[in-house]
């Protein structure tokens, strides 16, 4: 019996002393597309960055942002197949949430798009560009 509870407290000191487990990031990866191989996120959604972004810095929100859903994370990001783990990274929106960037460009999905889709490389809305970027963080051709 005290072997027992000797061996329970020792796990549960063990875990506290752990601290909290981190939530999952958000995972992205990197396959092929009509533009070469190029950066996705779950579930095979196409990720893109906004022309006027600057680096670590959003400039789309409000009508921008429902059009172009930021790609949000809870965790550190996880880079996936292909996925750079230095290029990944993370800032802090104006609502507080946290959004991914690769090589320091925040990343978007576009809301009007299935899985697999890409059809909004090289579009002009919203004041600016919309790219999709390769394994190296820079935009497609």
């Amino acid at each position: 019996m005290r072997t027992m509870l000797g061996t329970v407290l020792l796990t549960i000191g063990l875990l506290v002393a752990a601290g909290p487990a981190s939530a999952a990031g958000t995972r992205i990866t990197v396959s092929s597309s009509e533009f070469g191989p190029m950066v996705w996120g779950p579930k095979r959604q196409a990720i893109y960055v906004f022309q006027r972004d600057r680096f670590k810095a959003s400039r789309c929100s409000g009508e921008c942002a429902k059009a172009w859903p930021p790609v949000y994370t809870t965790g550190k990001p996880v880079a996936g197949k292909g996925a750079r783990t230095s290029l990944l990274g993370t800032i802090r929106r104006g609502d507080g949430r946290m959004q991914v960037t690769y090589r320091g460009r925040p990343l978007y999905y576009y809301a009007h798009e299935k899985a697999g889709e890409v059809r909004c490389h090289n579009v002009d809305l919203h004041g600016g560009l919309w790219w999709v970027i390769g394994a190296d963080g820079k935009r497609r051709p």
